[in-house]
């Protein structure tokens, strides 16, 4: 089965333009191949560079050095190389993502941010509302706060819309950046029902998972960031 996601090499070191021009190395040399059906688990200490590699293959970050690549539209892409306008396409198109924090536009009800990835693809109004209702439903995300912003939800409450508006729309590929966080067991459960789901269906997942029960569920193999750490 052909690779859907892939690095070579990949490097990333941020400089502290405030500090004199100060290197801070993060990572180097990570090559990494993921393909349909599997979730790759990024393991290693706090501070190895974890989210920085998920977010590189987001694109949030570029690349140092090396190369991110990702299948769309039946090719490759170089996320480091490619324009604004192709970054945009390959999220809304091929790359989910859930990250740890919810940044939403204020005043815009749950349900339409939920929905909101289903209407980029050209899915109607009230089809894209009735899976969000699905999807928060599902995550025990209660009908009364459906209509609201969630800005001021709990932590738990805000991860659950993220998991909705990161898993939806069923992408090929998706980066999960400790999706369980803030959960409680019965909430946890129910997220790891959806990402097995989601690899059953042939999504290529990466992931961070700090709770060990989780990563076991979900994982079937795990890249030790620690191993690319850059001396400082």
């Amino acid at each position: 089965m052909t690779a859907v996601l892939e690095t070579r090499a990949l490097t990333k070191t941020f400089t502290l333009h405030g500090r004199g021009g100060l290197q801070l190395p993060v990572f180097s040399g990570i090559d990494l191949s993921v393909q349909p059906g599997e979730c790759l688990a990024l393991t290693g200490h706090s501070g190895s560079g974890k989210s920085s590699l998920l977010r590189c293959l987001y694109g949030n970050y570029g690349a140092s050095s090396g190369e991110v690549r990702i299948r769309h539209n039946g090719a490759w892409v170089s996320l480091p190389d490619a324009a604004p306008r192709e970054v945009y396409d390959v999220r809304r198109r091929t790359l989910g993502y859930v990250s740890q924090f919810l940044r939403v536009i204020p005043r815009v009800s749950t349900l339409d941010i939920v929905a909101d990835p289903l209407r980029r693809l050209g899915v109607s109004p009230e089809q894209a509302r009735a899976q969000a209702i699905l999807w928060l439903t599902r995550l025990n995300l209660q009908a009364h706060l459906w209509h609201l912003p969630p800005a001021t939800f709990s932590g738990g409450e805000q991860q659950r819309v993220n998991i909705a508006h990161g898993m939806i729309a069923a992408s090929p590929v998706l980066l999960l950046d400790e999706p369980t966080a803030s959960l409680d067991a019965d909430n946890r459960r129910v997220v790891v029902e959806l990402i097995q789901a989601a690899r059953a269906k042939g999504a290529a997942i990466v992931g961070i998972f700090h709770d060990d029960e989780v990563r076991d569920a979900v994982a079937t193999r795990c890249l030790d960031v620690e191993h690319f750490r850059t001396p400082i």
